[in-house]
Parts: C-alpha cells; sequence; structure tokens
C-alpha cells in the first residue's frame, strides 16, 4: 500500500472502531490530517468537543494556539501532520487510559510509518511516553533526541499554556528552536529540504512602438 493508501485505510477503520470504550462516546473519529510527507508530525492526546464534533484536530482554543505557535516558527498548518495518540474523545476531556492508548497505538504506528517523518513533536504527557517512558516533561520539554529511526522533541501541550500562563514562555521558546532542529534532524537522517517549486513568470513580447 502506498502512504497515501495506509492513511486512508487508518481514516476509514477509526471511524467505526469498537476496540475500546470511547467509540460509546464517539461522534466523529479525529484520525489526524496532514501531508503524506510531512516532515514534522505533530502528536498531542486526545480529541476534545470541538475535535468530537468535527472529525478535525486542534480545532479548539488549543488549536488556534498552535496555529500562532507555528507562524512563529514559520511553519503552516499545511505543512505538518497533526494527530493524536488516541483518536476519539475522551468523556469530559479526562486523561486516555492505559488500556486506550494500547487500543489506539496500532493506528498511530502505521499513521508514523506511513509519513516517516524526520521530526515528531509530542505534545503533553501521554504523547511524550510512548517514546520516552518515565520521562518528566518539565525536565526534558524542547530537548531533540533520537528516538529508534527518528528524532523527537516533547513540548508541552498547547492547552497547557491557556490553563497556565507561567508556561507559555517554554512553550513559545520551544517552537522557536523548531527550524533550526528540523536542519539538524534532516542532516541526522540523511535527507534534505523538500525542493521549492519557483514558477517561471512567462516573459511578454517586446511591443513596437507606434510614431502615430
Amino acid at each position: 500500500m502506498t502512504p497515501e493508501e495506509v492513511l486512508a485505510q487508518v481514516a476509514k477503520d477509526v471511524s467505526v472502531c469498537t476496540k475500546c470504550e470511547l467509540h460509546r462516546s464517539r461522534k466523529k473519529a479525529v484520525p489526524g490530517e496532514g501531508p503524506t510527507h510531512a516532515e514534522i508530525m505533530f502528536i498531542g492526546e486526545g480529541p476534545g468537543f470541538h475535535e468530537n464534533e468535527q472529525g478535525r484536530p486542534f480545532v479548539g482554543a488549543a488549536g488556534q494556539f498552535l496555529d500562532q505557535l507555528l507562524a512563529q516558527a514559520s511553519v503552516t498548518r499545511a505543512d505538518v501532520w497533526i494527530g493524536n495518540v488516541v483518536k476519539c474523545r475522551p468523556p469530559g476531556n479526562r486523561d486516555p487510559l492505559p488500556e486506550e492508548l494500547a487500543a489506539c497505538d496500532v493506528y498511530l504506528e502505521a499513521q508514523i510509518n506511513a509519513i516517516n517523518p524526520s521530526i515528531i513533536v509530542t505534545l503533553g504527557r501521554f504523547s511524550m511516553n510512548k517514546f520516552l517512558p518515565g520521562a518528566k516533561i518539565s525536565a526534558v520539554h524542547g530537548q531533540m533526541r533520537k528516538v529508534g529511526d527518528r528524532y523527537v522533541i516533547p513540548m508541552f501541550h498547547p492547552a497547557a499554556a491557556l490553563h497556565q500562563a507561567a508556561l507559555k514562555p517554554a512553550i513559545l521558546g520551544d517552537f522557536a528552536k523548531l527550524p533550526e532542529l528540523l536542519k539538524e534532524a534532516r542532516t541526522g537522517m540523511g535527507r534534505s529540504a523538500p525542493a521549492v517549486k519557483i514558477e517561471e513568470t512567462p516573459k511578454e513580447e517586446p511591443k513596437q512602438l507606434s510614431l502615430f
């Protein structure tokens, strides 16, 4: 299967998944979205109220803040892939349970393998724990490290800054380092920056001036 086919199949599968209790209160599953060959993959914790309504990740207040953070790092949402460790909303936005994380992990692994990003940015401690079990986010946030075949940067969840203003400077600082860390990750993985297609402007034929 092509990466596009894998992502489409995952989206189809999660929409009807009954592997854990979260499906009972699901309106719309949120498989994630973004370009198939994104260099950066953001993985949050779980859909919230607005995501459950729309079937899209990070569309509420935390998503608006994430868009601002991306813009400050000279990245747009269209450049990155965004998803969560669980694809259905935990009731009342509670933390996802171990069995829910385990049930959804096969979908997330399929997405990671299909996209094959240079960097995975984990947003919040639950996605961080998938790659850095036992780590404390307050101690490791913003620090890139090699995990397996790719690079992982743990960051605070954007929602955390909305509830704890004291965390906002740390989040802003971590995102500001993202462009440089991406260059470092590309070098470490032997990749080059994606080619930028420059559209040529058609040349106008010279006009002959009339004397009359």
